[in-house]
């Protein structure tokens, strides 16, 4: 029989980005909070301390921040017809474990996403038509628009302490940021980072064509910062260990630096960790959350009885929880019914790698969102029924880090051992940049998470299961990156120019890391029978259960999810400290 602890007003299952805001945007209405977090306590102090955190073997290599799949996995197949079977070994995406999440190990890219990407099916059929729309394509409109978010992304900004340009200030576009952005209320918290050697060759080249680069909006400080909270971040200084790192400085932005240290504070908050939690528990009606159950470090069930939940772990997890749970019907492809675990998605990426003999890029001074990018191949400016995809990408010049064990690009043809591959190495160490291409993925009927009928966790659960695939549209959007590409690669003087994108007939592949920007599964939307949640990310079969993250998105970005993740946290706490908590109910009519 599982050990009752005493009832809170709140529970939060994670202690990432998204229950971080909740707890802070929560604690002010003096409701007692209880955050879960399944994996390990981590702060900067004693956790990000140089030199231990600066362990390119420990963290870049066998990722000590992230989930073990012994502890945590999924089973993958790409099509109904195939067979699933576990991811084992960590390759395509990383999830975080522990205290901040993947918050703690991320690059620091922070978007924010167009306003054609919030109405994105109903842009493609106003502009270009329905029929171009493939058969078995499930894009969707958001239930929010930008307008309504802009706000809730000024405050994450804010908080997290972006270094940027704004290149749309209330319609007036600003010189040296992106002029296709979407209209800003104001300037970044910060000036952009200083640039690199290869910002500035691509910076030449892409004007040199008539593009419009800027500088990557990135949650790396430029400068020290204090945020609303009372939270200061100190100036980056190149050190090159932002992804899969914590941050040694305080210059990257975290819930560790930008929020917890707050919410710690605040009496009415607690947490607990290794608390993994396995069922949101409802009433006998099956309409409302009464409390969670999770397993301790000891593996004792545990019952936490709770007035509201909030669900904010990987998204990933959240479409499992919520299936393991029996909130709402598991999607069905075949037959078209359910909702839960529809319109997964994930990021089609490509890139071009350039060598050159005679120039020195230093590659150990980098940041994670060290960059110029463009967006002249955005969503908003391709002609989708000309070109026969829907989708669009940011081209990003970057230089991030010069680890040794995971930064030796060499040229094709190149000896991978031995006296050869010593040569190489030392040829071209420092003498390479990449350009990348940052791309969207669209949702499809038979791309979707359910739970798997044969394999189970250590604790005798389902797994996950991940049905996915590349699709043609993708695979065309990213040809299209290609080629527009290319001219300007060519332009630049390289030696040799190498290009890495999908190629038509491409597979997914989980091997080689590619993003952590895992999407959908409890989508948010209008209408109860084609979504899991309501535009305040509150589930329409459970009103008191809210659930934050990236599984709301009907479909991926073109650019990484984060922003977007941080503004609807703020979007949804609103709603539920100013409306919900007055008067508990489902705050939109089905």
């Amino acid at each position: 029989m599982a050990r009752q602890e005493k009832p809170v007003d709140i529970v939060m299952i994670g202690l990432g980005w998204t229950n971080a805001i909740m707890g802070m945007e929560l604690a002010s209405t003096g409701l007692s909070i209880l955050a879960l977090e399944r994996g390990e306590d981590r702060d900067t102090m004693p956790d990000f301390v140089y030199p231990r955190m600066a362990d390119e073997l420990s963290y870049g290599v066998r990722y000590k921040l992230m989930v073990r799949p012994s502890d945590n996995t999924q089973t993958i197949r790409h099509s109904p017809k195939d067979t699933a079977v576990p991811y084992r070994v960590l390759g395509s995406y990383l999830p975080g474990t522990g205290v901040g999440g993947s918050g703690v190990h991320w690059n620091g890219h922070t978007w924010r996403p167009l306003e054609e990407e919030f109405r994105l099916r109903s842009y493609v059929t106003e502009t270009f038509g329905a029929k171009t729309i493939p058969e078995g394509m499930t894009i969707a409109d958001y239930p929010v628009s930008y307008d309504e978010l802009e706000a809730d992304f000024d405050m994450f900004e804010r908080v997290a302490g972006i270094s940027g340009k704004a290149g749309n200030i209330n319609g007036r576009i600003q010189e040296g940021g992106n002029p296709f952005e979407a209209p800003r209320s104001g300037e970044y918290p910060m000036p952009p980072l200083k640039r690199t050697y290869n910002d500035v060759l691509f910076d030449e080249a892409a004007k040199a064509m008539g593009f419009h680069p800027f500088p990557l909006p990135a949650a790396n400080a430029s400068q020290a910062y204090t945020n609303p909270y009372g939270l200061t971040l100190g100036p980056c200084n190149f050190c090159g260990y932002c992804e899969r790192y914590g941050c040694i400085n305080y210059s990257k932005s975290s819930p560790q630096v930008c929020i917890l240290p707050l919410l710690k504070r605040q009496p009415n908050f607690s947490y607990r960790t290794r608390a993994d939690v396995i069922r949101i528990d409802l009433d006998k009606a099956r309409k409302r959350a009464v409390g969670v159950t999770y397993l301790d470090e000891n593996d004792e069930e545990v019952f936490q009885p709770a007035d509201l939940v909030i669900l904010g772990s990987y998204s990933i997890n959240n479409v499992r929880l919520m299936m393991l749970s029996g909130i709402g019907e598991i999607y069905d492809p075949a037959k078209n019914t359910g909702t839960l675990g529809r319109n997964y998605a994930y990021q089609m990426n490509g890139g071009y790698t350039l060598f050159f003999k005679d120039k020195y890029f230093n590659p150990f001074i980098g940041a994670g969102g060290n960059g110029q990018c463009m967006d002249d191949f955005a969503i908003s400016r391709i002609d989708f029924a000309k070109e026969g995809f829907i989708g669009g990408s940011y081209i990003n010049a970057a230089m991030t880090h010069g680890q040794p064990i995971r930064s030796l690009p060499l040229p094709s043809g190149s000896p991978s051992w031995g006296s050869g591959w010593k040569k190489a190495a030392q040829e071209w160490y420092g003498h390479v940049m990449t350009v990348g291409s940052h791309g969207s993925n669209m949702a499809y009927r038979d791309c979707y998470l359910d739970l798997d009928p044969t394999y189970t966790d250590r604790h005798g659960l389902p797994l996950l299961r991940m049905t996915f695939d590349w699709k043609d549209n993708d695979v065309r959007m990213t040809q299209f990156m290609k080629n527009r590409l290319k001219p300007l690669m060519d332009s630049m003087g390289a030696d040799v120019v190498q290009a890495a994108f999908k190629e038509p007939g491409a597979h997914y592949d989980i091997r080689p890391y590619q993003t952590t920007h895992n999407v959908g599964g409890t989508v948010m939307g209008h209408d109860p029978k084609t979504s899991v949640l309501n535009r305040y990310l509150q589930s329409w079969e459970v009103h008191n259960l809210f659930v934050m993250g990236a599984s709301a998105f009907p479909q991926n970005l073109q650019y990484n999810p984060t922003g977007l993740v941080g503004a609807l946290a703020y979007w949804s706490a609103r709603a539920i400290r100013e409306d919900y908590l007055k008067n508990p109910r489902p705050l939109v009519g089905a």
